[in-house]
């Protein structure tokens, strides 16, 4: 059909031969949509003709255009539109906003804001860690991976471990999120961040309702860590597929860490090691263009991000490709350790029982994602007993011109920038957004394709089988809706016309060059 050779990367499409297209046709395995992420995408697998897969294609087909359209808004209005990226991850857009905001503005908020700011992103952070290991990740291995389809999801979860324990999910996470709204003003799209500072302080009564919720927050991740070892680490056949070359690959990675070298969500420089393990450099957020590139291929809107001074080397793993990864994997990998003690714990057995520094294994996400769960908790019980919270000075009124500004936080899914360019007048004149799953995409597409290439032989594939191809993308926890861009050249384009019985009268379509067939 038509639509199907606008969208495949297969170079056996663009010759055009029809008697090729149709035995690929025959060869080729479609997800789509793939499934439990945030945003659109598909997998696409072909098989050579013995049956082994020649090539797999992750391929993101949606578009947002938010780097566009802000241009010409003003630049405090940053925090506000980029939240709407996503609906899962607004708290983070909202604060690599503020952050970029400050950076621009050159006002360095009070102490006091600063606290504030991280003691709701703590908050922000074990609320989405949790929903995906219960709602998106957690069901592969709770259900298992062969389970059907229909059963695999927070449902299911829920009859396989009881139902008190789904009351416990949803009621931590709608406490959570209650705590947000407190400060923030919503939970959904927060409205406090703002140059210089934050829009209201906290109140003593606020303050208390912070601590009576961080004891629950932090029994809650240690209940979700021991759910893990009960789950996943007893059962022989879950920690074989972690520990599989399947899902391993050996790349840099990179996260953001405090002068100790301790992971840190909120604010630090940004780590990057080798696939060895050893530090490749350390630098601040505002050199990130130095260090860091992007690489656009025509059958994906998410572009590949690598290091830049390694260079884009395709496709590969290894000391000699750019290639990297960002999230909870990462940020333990290039950390010293955690900043909290329970988490601190977590963190030397999560490395003592996958073999020490680093771990290479996809899967290990899962787990990694629970340390920093805990740790998140840790940090909200800390910041909401610190006695100078409720200080009223919680902004510095900006007064410099602005003109460039950079902000960095990180998000659940890895380091995530915000670069504004502005006028004298602070109208947006450039925004350049890096995304947790863009620094990951390439990774990621090379996780999609290893596993399709471990598990499938042949082209009677179960289910089951696809579903752990899907497994290699899930444990990154993508949201393409934050992570897809415009691209140089043309949107696709297929227009049908049909008259009013419904036959076929013309049909119009604009490849990726802009070029425009009649068919």
């Amino acid at each position: 059909m038509p639509e199907e050779k606008d969208t495949n990367p297969h170079p056996a499409w663009q010759e055009g031969a029809a008697e090729a297209n149709a035995a690929y046709l025959r060869r080729r395995i479609t997800i789509d949509p793939i499934t439990r992420l945030e945003g659109h995408g598909k997998i696409d697998i072909f098989l050579d003709e013995a049956g082994q897969v020649e090539r797999a294609y992750f391929q993101v087909p949606e578009l947002r255009g938010f780097e566009k359209f802000v241009q010409g808004r003003p630049a405090e209005d940053m925090p506000q539109i980029t939240s709407r990226i996503c609906g899962v991850c607004p708290t983070a857009h909202h604060m690599a906003a503020t952050k970029a905001l400050d950076n621009l503005y050159r006002v360095e908020p009070p102490l006091v804001a600063k606290k504030i700011r991280e003691l709701v992103y703590s908050t922000f952070m074990a609320e989405d860690h949790s929903l995906h290991f219960y709602f998106l990740g957690g069901p592969d291995f709770v259900l298992g991976p062969d389970a059907p389809a229909a059963e695999r999801n927070v449902l299911g979860v829920i009859g396989k471990v009881g139902v008190e324990t789904g009351k416990k999910v949803i009621a931590m996470r709608r406490r959570w999120r209650e705590l947000i709204a407190l400060v923030a003003g919503k939970a959904a799209h927060p409205v406090f961040g703002l140059p210089g500072g934050v829009a209201k302080r906290v109140t003593p009564e606020t303050q208390k309702q912070f601590q009576e919720i961080a004891d629950e927050g932090i029994e809650f991740a240690k209940f979700t860590l021991q759910l893990f070892e009960k789950v996943v680490l007893a059962n022989t056949d879950y920690v074989n597929l972690i520990l599989s070359d399947t899902y391993t690959h050996r790349t840099y990675y990179m996260g953001m860490v405090d002068k100790g070298n301790r992971v840190n969500f909120y604010d630090g420089a940004l780590r990057v090691s080798t696939p060895e393990g050893k530090e490749w450099k350390k630098f601040p957020p505002e050199q990130y263009l130095e260090n860091v590139a992007e690489h656009v291929e025509p059958w994906s809107y998410v572009k590949f991000c690598y290091l830049k001074p390694v260079g884009w080397k395709g496709f590969r793993e290894g000391p000699d490709s750019g290639i990297y990864s960002v999230a909870p994997l990462a940020r333990l990998n290039v950390s010293d350790g955690m900043a909290t003690p329970l988490a601190q714990q977590a963190y030397e057995k999560f490395f003592s029982t996958l073999g020490g520094k680093p771990v290479h294994h996809t899967l290990a996400n899962h787990w990694a994602r629970l340390v920093e769960l805990l740790y998140a908790a840790e940090r909200v019980k800390e910041l909401a007993a610190d006695p100078q919270l409720t200080d009223p000075t919680v902004r510095v009124l900006p007064t410099e011109t602005p003109r460039e500004g950079v902000g960095v936080v990180e998000a659940p899914r890895g380091t995530l920038v915000h670069h504004y360019q502005t006028d004298e007048k602070g109208l947006i004149q450039k925004a350049n957004l890096i995304v947790a799953t863009q620094n990951n995409s390439a990774r990621m597409a090379m996780s999609v394709e290893k596993a399709a290439k471990g598990l499938i032989k042949g082209a009677d594939v179960p289910e089951g089988v696809l579903n752990r191809v899907e497994m290699a993308f899930r444990a990154y926890d993508p949201c393409h809706g934050c992570a897809t861009h415009s691209l140089p050249g043309s949107m696709p384009l297929l227009i049908r016309v049909r008259d009013q019985n419904g036959k076929a009268l013309a049909m119009l379509r604009r490849d990726f060059n802009g070029n425009v067939h009649r068919e």
